[in-house]
């Protein structure tokens, strides 16, 4: 598409935060008011819409993607939604460790466990950890009150934790991000920790570095999309 308006901006309307395109209201897929939960997201959202050259390009405005998905595919259902990602601790990946070699192995917990500690006493549950592959399941109770931390999250932070949780394939490395025990990127390189092992090992190619920084990239954009929306539910 065409840009067809000469300058993006914020107002109050309804309880949130609109988008006007000159006087046009932005509108989700659905058609629905893109409406934002703070001026801050608002802002953040009118500068993509504002950076926009002759033609638009959806692939450089993530933070009007993860808007949209949050009022036309989350908030229709939220709690199933929740209830998708939380699953994710039923396998999360920061207690699968390696059976070696030994080195790996210290990396791992050096790397690993302070986050599952933050993780034990933050939710007060009981993380079980296994070598290998084999599945080892997680008690009910830890489970339920995994599934309560991200069912009490809005809609707009799920939309940007639900790629925080897919990226980094850990539940516990995303609850980290949105709750700020670590920065993005110091979880991004625990959660990355057995791929960089194997290219110290192995070595690198050109295309595997660059899926490897744009997965980077779109992950600390979902951080940063939630620290504004995660914030605000909050105010």
């Amino acid at each position: 598409m065409k840009r067809f308006y000469s300058q993006a901006t914020v107002i109050a309307e309804d309880g949130g935060w609109a988008i006007r395109l000159d006087d046009r209201p932005v509108r989700t897929p659905s058609r629905a008011p893109l409406l934002l939960p703070s001026v801050a997201l608002g802002d953040a959202v009118a500068a993509e819409w504002n950076a926009q050259g002759e033609t638009l390009d959806p692939r450089t405005m993530p933070f009007t993607g993860f808007s949209n998905a949050a009022i036309d595919q989350i908030a229709p259902d939220k709690d199933s939604f929740a209830a998708g990602l939380a699953r994710y601790g039923e396998s999360d990946l920061l207690c699968y460790r390696a059976d070696g070699p030994t080195e790996l192995i210290l990396r791992q917990e050096m790397a690993w466990d302070p986050l599952l500690d933050w993780a034990r006493s933050r939710y007060d549950i009981t993380l079980h950890q296994t070598a290998g592959i084999i599945h080892v399941a997680q008690p009910a109770e830890t489970l339920e009150r995994l599934g309560g931390a991200v069912s009490a999250l809005d809609v707009y932070t799920l939309a940007g934790f639900s790629a925080l949780v897919t990226l980094s394939g850990s539940l516990l490395c995303a609850l980290a991000v949105i709750e700020q025990f670590a920065t993005p990127e110091q979880v991004w390189e625990t959660a990355e920790l057995d791929e960089i092992w194997q290219i110290e090992q192995w070595g690198d190619d050109t295309e595997a570095a660059a899926r490897r920084a744009s997965r980077a990239a779109e992950f600390l954009v979902a951080a940063a999309f939630c620290r504004l929306s995660y914030s605000a539910s909050r105010a």
